[in-house]
C-alpha cells in the first residue's frame, strides 16, 4: 500500500511541477532597490549563505520568492538531483529536509536553519529594509 501511495504522490508532483514553476516565475516580486555600495555589501554577506532546496517544493518556492524580493544572490543547492548536496545536507544539518539555509559565521561556524518561515524571518531581519 505504501508503494502505491508513494507513486501516486510522485505522479501528482510530476503533473503539478510545471504549473508550480510557471506560477513562481509569474508571481516573483521585484527586488528592493539599494545603492551600489549597499548591494555590494549584501552580496558579500550572501557569499556565506547557501539554500538547500528542491525546485518544485512549495516551501522552497516561498523562500526563493523572499530571496528575490530582498535582492539576494544566495547559492541554491538542489538536493533532489545532486547527490553530493543531499549528502552535505544530511551530514551537516542532520536530516534531508528542505528548505534549509546554511549560514556560515565569521568564525567559520556553520548553522543549519530549517523551516521556510524561520528562513524568511532570518533573511528579513538580516537584509530587510530599515
Amino acid at each position: 500500500m505504501r508503494v502505491i501511495i508513494r507513486y501516486f504522490f510522485r505522479g501528482v508532483r510530476l503533473v503539478l511541477a510545471p504549473f508550480m514553476i510557471l506560477s513562481e516565475k509569474l508571481s516573483t516580486p521585484d527586488a528592493v532597490k539599494r545603492t551600489e555600495a549597499d548591494q555590494a555589501e549584501v552580496d558579500k554577506a550572501c557569499q556565506r549563505l547557501a539554500l538547500y532546496q528542491f525546485r518544485t517544493c512549495p516551501f522552497c518556492i516561498k523562500v526563493r520568492k523572499e530571496v528575490a524580493r530582498l535582492g539576494l544572490d544566495i547559492e541554491r543547492r538542489d538536493t533532489q538531483f545532486d547527490p553530493q548536496h543531499r549528502q552535505d545536507l544530511e551530514e551537516g544539518g542532520g536530516r534531508v529536509k528542505v528548505p534549509c539555509l546554511r549560514i556560515e559565521g565569521d568564525d567559520d561556524s556553520v548553522e543549519w536553519l530549517y523551516e521556510s518561515d524561520d528562513i524568511n524571518a532570518y533573511l528579513h531581519r538580516r537584509f530587510g529594509a530599515a
